[in-house]
Order: C-alpha cells, then structure tokens, then sequence
C-alpha cells in the first residue's frame, strides 16, 4: 500500500505512514521529537487534516487499482507441449 508524508505539528519534521494506518483515532509517535499526533477527521491543525485527505486520496487511489486489476483479463499465457520441465544439463569443458 502506498505511504504518506506527515509534517509533526510540533517539531515540523517529515516523516511517513502507511495511508491504510491514517484514519480517525490513529495515533502516531513522531520519530524527531516523540510527540504523539492523534489524527482525527475533525482535527483543526492543517498538517494533520493535509495528511488525512492524501491518505483518504491514496487509499482511493489503491481501490480504484484494484477493481481495475480484478475486472481486466488475464492475458493466457502459451506453454509449448513439447515443453517437460527441466532442460539438459549443461557440460562444462575443464
């Protein structure tokens, strides 16, 4: 699944989450100062709401992928009947 870059409210540092982690009521550990962010959809701090709505947009993102891969055919792969698994060996010259 995709990331998404948080900015620390407090220290104003960068660093990343899984987008399928960030949604209402994750809480986090900011790496550089140890803070802890609590992300919340009603949250006022426009680094946390920037963060929600990329991962609401990834996460979007990853289902649209998804059906689009379920729904396309599988191309056929061609196997060659005269194919029987291993090859010969290789004899090397010393």
């Amino acid at each position: 699944m995709s990331s998404v870059q948080i900015q620390c409210t407090r220290c104003k540092g960068v660093f990343r989450d899984r987008a399928g982690r960030l949604q209402d009521g994750y809480s986090r550990q900011c790496p550089g100062c140890e803070v802890v962010l609590f992300f919340a959809e009603d949250s006022q701090h426009p680094f946390i709401k920037r963060a929600m709505r990329s991962a609401r947009k990834a996460r979007k993102e990853q289902r649209e992928a998804d059906a689009a891969r379920l729904l396309a055919p599988e191309p056929s792969v061609a196997r060659s009947r005269s194919f029987s698994g291993r090859g010969r060996p290789v004899e090397r010259e010393d």
